[in-house]
C-alpha cells in the first residue's frame, strides 16, 4: 500500500490554504500554488529521469503559465503578488 498522499488530497490542501473565500478554487493565488507543487513534483521526477523530454515539455509550459498568473496578479495586486511569492519562496 502506497503511504504518499493522494493527489486529490494534496490539491484540496492547497485548495484550503490559498484560497481568498469560502468558495474560492479558481483564483489565481490558488492556481500559482497548484502549478507550483506539480513543478516541484515534476522537477524531481526530472532529476531521476534526464530523458524524459516530453514530461520536461510539460514542465516547461506550467512554468510559463504561472509566470503569466504571477505576471497578472502583479498588475492587478502587488501586496497580494509579494505575499504570495514570499509564502512560495518563489524568486522575483
Amino acid at each position: 500500500m502506497n503511504k504518499t498522499p493522494d493527489k486529490t488530497d494534496a490539491k484540496a490542501k492547497i485548495v484550503a490554504d490559498f484560497r481568498l473565500h469560502e468558495k474560492d478554487t479558481g483564483s489565481a493565488d490558488v492556481q500559482i500554488a497548484i502549478l507550483t507543487d506539480r513543478i516541484n513534483r515534476l522537477t524531481e521526477h526530472l532529476q531521476n529521469n534526464i530523458k524524459d523530454h516530453g514530461s520536461r515539455r510539460g514542465l516547461l509550459m506550467m512554468v510559463g503559465q504561472r509566470r503569466r498568473l504571477l505576471d497578472y496578479l502583479h498588475s492587478t495586486d502587488t501586496s497580494r503578488y509579494h505575499a504570495l511569492t514570499k509564502r512560495l519562496k518563489l524568486r522575483r
